[in-house]
Order: C-alpha cells, then structure tokens, then sequence
C-alpha cells in the first residue's frame, strides 16, 4: 500500500491536474480488494453520490478498513483516506486532519461540491467507528 508521504511526494512531481487526476485513478486501481459479502447497504457510505463501500473494524487496538466504490476518482479519493486512517489507532483517527491533507495536495479545490460532500462523509464515517472503539475501551 502506497504511505501518505508517498502521495505527497508523488502529487508533487505533477504539474497539471490532469497528471494529477491519472494519479488518482492509478492509485484506485492499487485498492486492495474489497470482499464482496462487505457490499451491503449497511457498508454504503450515505452522502456519497457514487457507491462507496467501507468497512472499520478495531484489530489490536488498530482501525483496519476495507474501502471500495464505483467511480474511479472517488476510488483514488478513498486510497488516500485508506492510507491516511489505516492502521491508526482510534485516537489517533480522531487527531487526525484529513482535509487538511487533501488541501495541502490540492484536491479540495478541485473536487465536485458532491464528491468533497461524499469525502467529507467517508471521513465521518471512520471517525464515528474511532469514536465507538474508545467508547467501547471505556466501559
């Protein structure tokens, strides 16, 4: 799985967006595989026009995820939350800025309103799972 630093380093090389957007759609293609008994309605990401799938679950104190949709900009979008979130623990999820990075790669301004709402609510969606793992620690 390509690391955060990685992204970076590599969005910087691009000096066009539509270098940029390759890169994206390229790192949607590198996606590990999304197993399909996790594409329920329960799995789908509301808020996202496109199909978004994401599963969160807690393995030795650590979120793992599993993310897939069916539009190839938004699957590049989530390879980036996916690198972002994965492996973290759930504190660290919560301390997380995501939207941060995706304005420092420049993303954000380029982004659809629907597509930055359906990021937004990826990101919602794992910090809601991060909130119930300390949650659940707490009891």
């Amino acid at each position: 799985m390509t690391t955060l630093a990685e992204i970076e380093e590599n969005f910087a090389l691009f000096d066009d967006w539509d270098g940029r957007y390759d890169y994206l759609i390229e790192l949607g293609r590198s996606l590990p595989p999304f197993p399909e008994a996790e594409r329920t309605d329960a799995n789908l990401v509301r808020g996202c026009q496109s199909r978004v799938w994401l599963v969160c679950r807690l393995d030795n104190g650590r979120l793992r995820l599993a993310i897939d949709s069916d539009a190839l900009i938004v699957r590049g979008l989530a390879a980036i939350v996916l690198a972002a979130y994965d492996g973290k623990t759930p504190q660290e999820a919560l301390e997380l800025d995501t939207l941060a990075l995706f304005e420092r790669l420049g993303l954000l301004a380029h982004l659809s309103p629907t597509r930055g709402n359906g990021l937004r609510a990826m990101i919602e969606r794992i910090r809601e799972c991060a909130r119930a793992a300390i949650a659940d620690a707490n009891r």
